[in-house]
């Protein structure tokens, strides 16, 4: 089969095409004929180096949908989707025509969904539902802030709390498109101008003065100081990211007084088994409208993924699909 190859970490000029034996059905194992899969920021951030527990040599590539072509006999020929922290980083990735994995992590692709879109969905939808669902416990009727809702996370996190019945407050330096699926998930928008204190206050004047009940913030780093200054009392932080800064300064006297929670929400954790329970939980929602991926923003072939990284990495707006 042909795959990336990823043998010394760097920018993606350091991504190779190459012939790598086709992956064989093991015990336990399935194959998968690969026919999209999405690249990510994570992906970028794993070529680079700056993922932690990559084995070298690698083929990267976290997320995927495509057709069983080895396994039990009743999934042979199934169309599925998955993702997982260790595809791509402790295990070979999606960015080859074949990828093996157990057959305890076999999730069909959700029927409403092309390959493209499926492939473009994973990482977004479990991150998001683990970060908002799982871990903070947004109820219906609570307010929520999204900071960076304008990304792939960011907008999945705004569908999923529409869903649920909470207000969704969309926080970005640009508001969604109106094409896209946050634009109508979102309640209302604060452009992420100004300082921290601006921002927040834009927040709270939007919840009668009282701020959210929750901040996802996909962004982090450089937007904390906002996200803690818009949460009511009790409020809960996500944080998933650190962007620009990994050390912020907190008073801890405002965070106890105000008894916040700060929540880690690491996906990387979950490996492609886990990752398919949340997925099977999620399908119902995707072959029924409430869920939709990101628009297709850019589509490359094997031979042209060191293009499809860089469009990732210059922050291309939309989904970047690989089509072995």
């Amino acid at each position: 089969m042909r795959a990336v190859s990823l043998d010394h970490f760097g920018d993606p000029d350091v991504l190779d095409v190459t012939t790598r034996p086709d992956p064989s059905k093991r015990g336990g194992d399935a194959v998968i004929a690969v026919k999209a899969a999405s690249v990510n920021p994570s992906d970028v951030k794993n070529v680079a180096g700056q993922m932690e527990g990559t084995v070298l040599p690698r083929i990267p590539g976290r997320n995927f949908a495509g057709v069983v072509v080895e396994g039990p006999s009743d999934w042979i020929g199934a169309e599925v989707w998955g993702t997982g922290g260790d595809i791509g980083f402790r295990r070979d990735g999606s960015h080859a025509e074949l990828l093996a994995l157990p057959e305890t992590a076999l999730a069909r692709k959700p029927e409403r969904l092309s390959f493209e879109e499926a492939s473009a969905s994973g990482v977004h939808f479990v991150t998001g539902w683990l970060g908002t669902v799982v871990k903070a416990q947004l109820a219906p009727g609570e307010a929520i802030a999204v900071f960076g809702v304008s990304g792939g996370v960011g907008g999945a996190v705004a569908q999923i709390a529409d869903v649920i019945g909470a207000h969704v407050i969309g926080v970005d330096r640009v508001r969604p498109a109106g094409h896209t699926p946050a634009a109508s998930a979102i309640d209302e928008f604060v452009a992420l101008d100004g300082s921290p204190q601006d921002i927040a206050a834009l927040v709270k004047e939007r919840t009668s003065g009282h701020g959210v009940n929750v901040v996802f913030d996909a962004v982090g780093g450089v937007t904390t100081a906002a996200a803690l200054a818009s949460l009511a009392h009790g409020g809960r932080l996500v944080v998933i990211s650190a962007v620009g800064t990994r050390t912020v300064e907190i008073d801890l006297v405002d965070l106890y007084r105000n008894e916040t929670l700060v929540i880690g929400c690491n996906s990387a954790d979950l490996d492609v088994v886990e990752s398919s329970a949340l997925l099977n939980r999620l399908t119902p929602y995707f072959d029924s409208g409430q869920f939709r991926p990101l628009p297709i923003a850019g589509r490359y072939s094997l031979d042209d993924a060191k293009d499809a990284y860089r469009a990732v990495a210059g922050h291309i707006k939309g989904a970047v699909v690989i089509q072995p």
